[in-house]
């Protein structure tokens, strides 16, 4: 069984930063995709960053693209989101899941395991 298990979150106020950890159970962790996904309140969940198994290949929304940074360290079983340049719309909870392949992918239903989530709260 694969528990995944978000930190980081919080208030920050618009234009600062934050940066999410997610940390892994399970010897599996390096052989599949990682991805981190979001949903604000009324909204539905929607994608955010993924990344290789190898961490060699990234995807971005178009609405986090040179803000979100995703990385991974498979020694330490831990994926990551660094999120820079804040926006009040970024506003949601972040949850972080595992896909079933080794490349990434923006649908939800690719993903096998999920998170509790994080809040992310950015003010104007």
């Amino acid at each position: 069984q694969v528990q995944l298990v978000e930190s980081g979150g919080g208030l920050v106020q618009a234009g600062g930063s934050l940066r999410l950890s997610c940390a892994a159970s399970g010897r599996t962790f390096s052989y599949y995709s990682m991805g981190w996904f979001r949903q604000a309140p009324g909204k539905e969940r929607e994608f955010v960053a993924a990344i290789s198994w190898s961490g060699g290949t990234t995807d971005y929304a178009d609405s986090v693209k040179g803000r979100f940074s995703i990385s991974r360290d498979n020694d330490k079983n831990m994926v990551y989101l660094q999120m820079n340049s804040l926006k009040p719309e970024d506003t949601a909870v972040y949850y972080c899941t595992r896909g079933g392949t080794r490349v990434p992918n923006r649908t939800p239903e690719t993903y096998n395991y999920w998170g509790q989530g994080t809040q992310v709260t950015v003010s104007s």
